[in-house]
């Protein structure tokens, strides 16, 4: 596990089947981080302690990432990483919570304002993963490779066994596409990422993930029923297109929309001193 100076990882208990581990820094109103597919709360490690001069900062390992619970047996779909993130708001009851995610992170983060509106006073989604018109076609924008490997995760007989082979070369492959500079991919963190998923039932369950793809895009028909204020932030090397963004702005309701330069798909490790003043303003 990597040791980050400072954090103190805790267990939350939500039931027999889940537990969340999560950090809490700072002082102030609360704010939830949500990280992206295949990370989990130290991919915040650089923009947290940034947020926490202001807020109390709670990051979290969605199900099935980091040192959460990691049960194959569960739908893995956005639903149920929803109902999590919801049911870690009500555990803690936390309110008048900003929330703020990354990749699924920021789909999540709009969603879970949907079923708890008295709880939230502001949504910000950081290129939101809702844009999938194939199965891994954010992923695939990213580079050839990541394009070999989803390819083979679809096919039954041999996706478990793609998932498998996976190692910290074919995740450094995949993950620096979404770099703007790949160079900014840090190698802790990648080791990290990589020794984790080596935990019973991981990879397993990653691909299940990804397998569930379609629940993603049709999480966007709820962003119309968010009260808080939204603002979205892409970086401008994000694997979503125009279309794709304009689309996202117009499902929500009077929505901000900023762009980052110099910055992919991974932009709280790229960018996180723009995104904390964009949050911070």
């Amino acid at each position: 596990m990597l040791a980050i100076p400072g954090w103190e990882p805790k267990k939350l208990h939500l039931s027999d089947k889940l537990t969340l581990r999560y950090v809490k820094l700072g002082e102030g109103p609360p704010l939830v981080l949500l990280h992206t597919l295949r990370t989990q709360l130290e991919y915040f490690r650089d923009l947290a302690p940034l947020l926490a001069k202001t807020y109390t900062v709670y990051a979290v390992d969605l199900p099935g990432f980091g040192y959460s619970t990691i049960d194959p047996s569960a739908p893995l779909d956005e639903p149920y990483f929803r109902k999590a993130v919801v049911g870690f708001l009500k555990s803690l009851d936390l309110r008048d919570v900003t929330i703020a995610g990354e990749s699924i992170g920021a789909v999540l983060a709009l969603t879970a304002a949907t079923e708890v509106p008295e709880r939230i006073r502001a949504v910000y989604s950081l290129n939101t993963y809702d844009y999938d018109t194939k199965f891994g076609d954010g992923v695939r924008r990213g580079n050839w490779f990541a394009n070999v490997i989803f390819a083979g995760l679809q096919i039954p007989v041999f996706g478990p066994v793609a998932g498998a082979l996976e190692n910290r070369f074919v995740l450094k492959k995949i993950l620096s596409g979404g770099f703007a500079d790949p160079k900014k991919l840090p190698p802790d963190l990648l080791t990290e990422f990589s020794a984790v998923s080596r935990q019973p039932n991981y990879r397993r369950g990653a691909r299940k993930v990804f397998l569930q793809w379609r629940s993603w895009p049709k999480a966007r028909e709820l962003y119309s029923s968010v009260k808080a204020p939204v603002t979205l932030i892409y970086g401008d090397k994000d694997w979503s297109h125009i279309p794709d963004r304009e689309r996202t702005k117009a499902a929500c309701k009077n929505a901000r929309m900023f762009t980052l330069p110099n910055a992919g798909h991974f932009s709280a490790l790229e960018s996180p001193r723009s995104i904390a003043e964009t949050i911070l303003s």
